[in-house]
């Protein structure tokens, strides 16, 4: 079963147009890496796909509510304690097994800790976590282990494909092994000319 299907799809950051002319699909069980030179517009088009920013052409097909997006805000609220920051997602997302998502991301003995005490690596941790509890199919990820140590990439790793396992997918915008059979996206050749497009309606540049 298709969960996201991209055809012909060009996204701009600032204005400018950065890629054009991609097209993926993405099936239950699949993840997808997309790889390119810093600059090249793997966030953008991670935002794009998520709908956080409008596309310049092309189409993207993808289910209502389907989408769980982690980027480089782990988006924590610093006074709530681990399992609470756990919990008020899972309450957002319609449910979830918050002692589930602290064990895949070994977090349990933080359960109590304030988010705003933690390390960086530490709330990072968290902030994948919610994915878990987030039960939504579709994870779209930008450099998901900045700030984790070996381990915790490993953790990581284990619970990706877990959500794989289950049915789910991923596209990933990483240069780290995750050990996972996942096909591979090169976008240096979607690189798109120097252009003076106009953005997109709703387009807005402090988060391209």
């Amino acid at each position: 079963m298709s969960l996201l299907s991209v055809h012909d799809l060009s996204v701009a950051r600032g204005g400018l147009r950065t890629l054009s002319g991609v097209s993926f699909t993405l099936d239950a069980g699949q993840a997808l890496i997309l790889r390119g030179p810093n600059g090249i517009g793997k966030t953008t088009l991670l935002r794009t796909v998520a709908g956080l920013q409008g596309p310049v052409a092309g189409r993207i097909k993808i289910a209502d509510d389907a989408v769980a997006y982690a980027a480089h805000a782990d988006g924590l609220k610093g006074a709530l304690s681990v399992a609470e920051n756990l919990a008020f997602w899972a309450q957002v997302f319609g449910g979830g097994d918050v002692a589930g998502a602290m064990a895949a991301m070994d977090l349990a003995a933080l359960s109590d800790r304030p988010a705003a005490a933690l390390s960086a690596g530490q709330k990072r941790r968290l902030g994948l976590a919610r994915l878990l509890v987030a039960r939504r199919p579709l994870w779209v990820l930008d450099e998901p282990t900045v700030s984790l140590d070996a381990a915790s990439v490993a953790r990581f790793g284990n619970m990706l494909r877990g959500h794989l396992a289950q049915g789910g997918a991923a596209l990933i915008a990483t240069h780290i092994d995750l050990g996972l059979d996942a096909r591979v996206l090169d976008l240096t050749p979607f690189r798109a000319k120097p252009s003076t497009d106009a953005p997109p309606a709703g387009f807005n540049e402090a988060f391209a």
